[in-house]
């Protein structure tokens, strides 16, 4: 999962590396504001006969070095939305750099209003993601935070009557859990997280002029030929690679798409979401949507064991931050912060026995940086060197002193 220099720390700044666990006490002293976000609800959606049962959690991550760090994970549950009982929005934002709080708070607000106000959301929420995603962009750098080093990712669900739009800009991670044939739940991915592991987004962001290298291929510990990193599961070993501008040792961000990180918009860092439709079947029992903190160590898979063997969403939650964040201790000495969204589908109008065991159909998917002529109405972005280049304005073509 993507980050700025460490998967932790979200910094920009060669020295920062993932570090092994050092003897602890039993446990940090968790502060009374180490659980924001927590929401709890249900509601329902008539025209497909559906009920939503839905739990939230954002937990503060541990850093022994910054005691008084925010929390820099955001969530949004908007039921409801335009006031159609069949709409409803669920988000997660997590964000990096010095000011990711800022900007994870600049863009929770912006981006659900600006959905909200776009006519295009009941009838085409693809296009409304992806217009709502690049004015957000353009709103938060003409805004007073500075984001030339800062920003943040995005994963939204929109639940729309019987279907689920999923809307992605970074590694951020929506999954759902599907019964299959066999009586098991098994994962299904919502979203693809948005990293040089990916060979598409490798390639993309190499036309756009990044240098693609691990900290230990910049540092000369590695040979810098090799563009081979493993798996993003295993995650380079702690040392995932990263985009760097051509001639400078910046933004060294592990992730190739969020809203913010002004100064690595040239060399393909954009907001532009990739947007998928998946058909809400009875075999379709919940989703989660949640920040890397919680895939850094867990897998899909593994998160939807845990939602799959509790009744009740809270306790779900509750359990995946709590192993999260007992494997982050286990490997590391400090904690990214862990925020979860779990959301239960219980559909009235059919009985167990009916269900078909079909896997939910993925209904269209849209991905504006690849060959879409409407990528031109995203702001900021240029089609003179690729089709994912963006052109910085004079004052973001390098970091802000």
């Amino acid at each position: 999962m993507g980050c700025h220099q460490s998967k932790p720390c979200r910094c920009c700044c060669c020295c920062c590396r993932r570090r092994p666990a050092e003897p602890r006490p039993a446990g940090p002293t968790r502060p009374a504001d180490f659980l924001t976000g927590c929401t709890v609800g249900s509601v329902a959606v008539p025209s497909a006969g559906l009920t939503l049962r839905y739990s939230s959690l954002s937990q503060r991550g541990h850093y022994p070095d910054s005691p008084d760090r925010l929390n820099q994970d955001k969530l949004a549950v908007l039921t409801c939305l335009r006031s159609d009982p069949d709409l409803h929005l669920f988000c997660v934002f997590d964000g990096h750099g010095q000011f990711g709080s800022e900007c994870a708070d600049f863009v929770k607000e912006t981006l659900t209003q600006t959905l909200l106000s776009d006519p295009d959301l009941p009838g085409n929420p693809s296009k409304a993601f992806e217009s709502a995603f690049c004015a957000t962009n353009s709103l938060l750098r003409s805004s007073p935070i500075d984001d030339s080093m800062s920003g943040t990712t995005a994963i939204a669900v929109l639940v729309r009557g019987a279907s689920l739009v999923v809307a992605n800009v970074g590694d951020s991670r929506a999954v759902a859990g599907v019964l299959d044939e066999r009586g098991e739940v098994v994962a299904m991915e919502l979203s693809k997280d948005q990293t040089p592991f990916r060979k598409d987004e490798y390639e993309r962001v190499r036309r756009c002029g990044a240098r693609v290298l691990s900290v230990d291929q910049v540092e000369g510990n590695k040979d810098p030929e090799v563009q081979s990193w493993g798996d993003e599961e295993g995650d380079g070993g702690g040392d995932p690679p990263r985009l760097w501008v051509r001639d400078g040792l910046y933004p060294g961000t592990a992730f190739t798409r969020s809203v913010g990180d002004s100064a690595a918009e040239a060399i393909g860092v954009v907001a532009v979401p990739e947007v998928m439709e998946v058909e809400i079947t009875p075999e379709l029992l919940f989703f989660v949507l949640a920040s890397d903190g919680v895939f850094e160590f867990l897998s899909s898979q593994a998160v939807v064991n845990m939602v799959a063997s509790y009744e009740d969403p809270r306790d779900a939650c509750a359990a995946i931050a709590a192993e999260s964040y007992k494997l982050w201790l286990e490997h590391e000495n400090r904690t990214d912060d862990i925020t979860i969204i779990i959301v239960h589908i219980t559909d009235s109008r059919n009985a167990v026995n009916e269900i078909s065991h079909v896997k939910p159909k993925i209904l269209g998917t849209s991905n504006q940086l690849h060959g879409n002529s409407e990528l031109q109405s995203c702001p900021d972005l240029s089609l003179e060197r690729s089709p994912a280049c963006v052109a910085p304005s004079p004052e973001h073509t390098s970091p802000k002193m």
